[in-house]
C-alpha cells in the first residue's frame, strides 16, 4: 500500500485524525469518520456531529444532497478516482461558491502534482496525496504555477491586471 500523506497550502500535516469508514480504525478511538453520501444521509440527526463525522463524496453523487446538512460537517471529501475524471472539481467549485461551504475540503483519490493548483482554484484547501512524485514535490515547496486562467474560479487568482476569461468588446 501506497503511503499517504494529508497535505495543505502550510504543509504536511503530522497529526489529522481523519480516517475513512471501514478501513482500519484500531489504531486510533479518537479517530473522526468519514462516511460515504449515502450512509451519512441515513445517520440520525444526532449522529451527524461535525466534530467526529465527514463525508465522501464519489464523482457521480449529487452535492445537493448535503445542503441541508453543510453546517454540521467540518470536512467533505471529494474523490479523484482517475486522472481524467474531474467531477470533484466541479463538486468542489459548487460546495464552495454556490453551497457556501467553508468547512475543509479534501481530495482524495488520483492526486497528482499538476492538479493541486487547480483544485485549489476550485476551492480545495487539503490533499490526501500518495503519488510518490506529488509527495516529493510538494515537501520540496515545488507547487507547480499557472499564469493564466481561462475562467474565474472559487478561490480568486492573483490580480494580474487582465483575464484571460474575459472577453472585451472594442
Amino acid at each position: 500500500m501506497s503511503e499517504m500523506k494529508i497535505w495543505k497550502e502550510t504543509g504536511f500535516v503530522t497529526d489529522d485524525p481523519w480516517q475513512v469508514a471501514g478501513e482500519d480504525q484500531s489504531a486510533d478511538a479518537n479517530a473522526k469518520l468519514l462516511l460515504p453520501l449515502a450512509q451519512y444521509l441515513e445517520l440520525d440527526d444526532t449522529d451527524r456531529r461535525p466534530e467526529s463525522t465527514g463525508v465522501i463524496l464519489e464523482p457521480a453523487d449529487e452535492v445537493s444532497q448535503l445542503e441541508p446538512f453543510l453546517d454540521r460537517l467540518a470536512l467533505i471529501a471529494v474523490t479523484f478516482p482517475v486522472f481524467n475524471d474531474g467531477r470533484a472539481y466541479s463538486q468542489g467549485s459548487l460546495l464552495r461558491e454556490r453551497l457556501g461551504f467553508d468547512g475543509e475540503l479534501r481530495a482524495m483519490g488520483d492526486v497528482l502534482i499538476d492538479q493541486v493548483p487547480l483544485m485549489l482554484r476550485c476551492g480545495i484547501d487539503s490533499f490526501a496525496v500518495t503519488n510518490g512524485t506529488a509527495i516529493k514535490r510538494l515537501s520540496e515547496g515545488h507547487l507547480p504555477g499557472i499564469d493564466s486562467y481561462y475562467q474565474p474560479a472559487a478561490v480568486p487568482s492573483r490580480s494580474t491586471g487582465s483575464y484571460a476569461w474575459r472577453s472585451i468588446g472594442a
